[in-house]
């Protein structure tokens, strides 16, 4: 068995929002660098808690993001260069 298997959900439970709360203040992390570098982001986080927990896609980002998504978007994401992009594309095919 997995030992990841084996934590309380309290704990992973805990761990999470304290990932959570860390992306939120490294505002400067920005998705697409997240996605090149670890093939997830902020977005991906909400999908998974929109699909673990039944959540429409705009409560899922709130609940990551903070606030409203366009909100966010607007303050703390730029547009992505292409080099981001390209390594976000070889990042992302990793995950398969």
């Amino acid at each position: 068995m997995d030992r990841l298997d084996t934590l309380d959900d309290a704990v992973a439970a805990a761990a999470f929002r304290r990932l959570v709360r860390h992306l939120r203040h490294r505002t400067d992390a920005e998705n697409i660098d997240l996605m090149g570098l670890a093939g997830f982001c902020r977005n991906c986080l909400s999908d998974w808690v929109g699909e673990a927990g039944g959540l429409d896609k705009d409560d899922a980002r709130e609940a990551i993001y903070g606030m409203p998504y366009a909100q966010w978007k607007a303050a703390h994401q730029g547009d992505a260069t292409p080099e981001q992009l390209a390594r976000m594309a070889e990042s992302v095919a990793k995950n398969a």
